[in-house]
């Protein structure tokens, strides 16, 4: 997850379609999904499905190519949502309260001022932080809790379908099924991300639940489960 995710996959898209948000300048790829949305979305969605996916792939094929038992696939999944979970809402949230620290002692409006001094460009990023924690409120902690959950539920999903494909040649085709699923789920949110469908906070998890629930079930009961019955 380390290296395919965090390393590999946020490096490479955001040379190819965030060029900006690492001082680089536009390339002729970003200026072109800049003005398609659209395309943007399932760029932004097919990065996490590919990079990621491969990364299980590479994972149960190397370091976990002796643990065959199915009990692997499922504490894979809990492993790679559980640190995204903590990279995602972990780390997010404990920026978010070094920043709510900083504006309740004051210190806030001087990283603005510098902030307005040296680089004027990252005004808005700034203004953006600010927005984000003062339109923060429980519901919004809780709506992502419940998310990540359901989040959690689709990589265990995932993972199944990845560790057949490696146990079992013939279902090898399991593994790009898991990257068109990964990939569709991180479009749904890109969609709402990008303005381009409106969808609500609830409605956003809702989606995301389902999703996951119905990725996680079919590959439990149509995998996971059958495996059982085959080896007793």
């Amino acid at each position: 997850f380390l290296l395919f995710a965090l390393i590999l996959e946020k490096s490479i898209q955001n040379v190819l379609i965030f060029p900006t948000e690492m001082g680089l300048s536009g390339n002729p790829l970003s200026i072109a999904l800049a003005s398609r949305p659209v395309l943007l979305a399932l760029a932004t969605g097919l990065f996490p499905g590919i990079f990621e996916e491969t990364g299980r792939l590479v994972a149960f094929k190397t370091l976990l190519r002796k643990r065959t038992n199915r009990e692997t696939s499922i504490s894979y999944g809990i492993g790679h949502g559980g640190i995204e979970v903590i990279f995602v809402l972990g780390l997010t949230y404990f920026q978010f309260l070094s920043y709510a620290m900083m504006l309740n002692n004051g210190t806030f409006g001087t990283v603005v001022a510098q902030v307005a001094e040296k680089a004027p460009e990252k005004l808005s990023q700034v203004q953006s932080v600010i927005d984000s924690l003062t339109g923060f409120t429980f519901t919004s902690l809780l709506a992502a809790a419940v998310e990540r959950v359901f989040a959690v539920l689709f990589h265990i999903g995932a993972s199944i379908l990845v560790f057949y494909a490696c146990k079992d040649k013939k279902k090898f085709w399991l593994y790009p099924l898991a990257i068109l699923l990964h990939t569709a789920m991180d479009f749904i949110a890109a969609l709402a991300v990008f303005n381009v469908v409106d969808l609500s906070g609830p409605a956003l998890t809702g989606s995301v639940a389902v999703f996951s629930t119905v990725v996680f079930a079919s590959s439990y009961f149509l995998l996971y489960r059958k495996d059982t019955a085959i080896n007793n």
